[in-house]
C-alpha cells in the first residue's frame, strides 16, 4: 500500500467524538457554526487552507428522490480537504458531538506521516472555527477514530 500511496497519494481520515455533552451547548456549536456560513467563504485558515463552501449538506437519495434535511455542518475547502460537524443522541443525558476530518495528501514525500500529524493543522482549525472547547467546556475528545 506504501507504493500505492508514493504514486497516486493518501486520504487522511480521523473522526472526533465529544460525548456526553449538554443537548443544548452541542446545538450551540452547531448554530455558531451555521452564523459563519456566509463569512467563511474566500477565508484562509491555518496554514493556507483557504474555505471555498461552508454549508448544511442536504442528501437527496438518486433512488428514490427522498431528502434528508441537516445532515451535517461541511466546511469544504479549495485543495478538497473537509471539515463536517454532526450531532448523534441528542435526546437524554447528552449528545455526541462528531467531527469528521479529512485530507488528500499528494506529496509522496508526506503519505507515511501519521494521520493525527497530517490532520494537524485541520484539527486547529476545526476547533477554531466551531469554538467547540469554550462552547461546550470539552477541552479534548472522548473517543478518536
Amino acid at each position: 500500500v506504501k507504493k500505492h500511496w508514493e504514486s497516486y497519494g493518501r486520504n487522511f481520515y480521523c473522526r472526533y467524538d465529544y460525548e456526553g455533552v449538554d443537548s443544548r451547548k452541542a446545538a450551540a456549536v452547531l448554530d455558531h457554526l451555521r452564523a459563519q456560513f456566509t463569512t467563511l467563504p474566500g477565508t484562509t485558515l491555518g496554514q493556507g487552507l483557504t474555505v471555498s463552501t461552508a454549508d448544511e449538506f442536504t442528501y437527496l437519495d438518486p433512488i428514490d428522490q427522498s431528502i434528508s434535511y441537516n445532515q451535517g455542518i461541511r466546511v469544504l475547502f479549495t485543495d478538497g480537504s473537509r471539515i463536517v460537524f454532526r450531532l448523534s443522541g441528542t435526546a437524554g443525558s447528552g449528545a455526541t458531538v462528531r467531527m469528521y476530518l479529512e485530507k488528500y495528501e499528494g506529496d509522496a514525500s508526506k503519505v507515511l506521516q501519521h494521520t493525527a500529524s497530517a490532520l494537524q493543522d485541520l484539527v486547529r482549525i476545526a476547533l477554531q472555527v466551531s469554538d467547540l472547547p469554550n462552547i461546550t467546556g470539552f477541552a479534548n475528545p472522548s473517543v478518536i477514530t
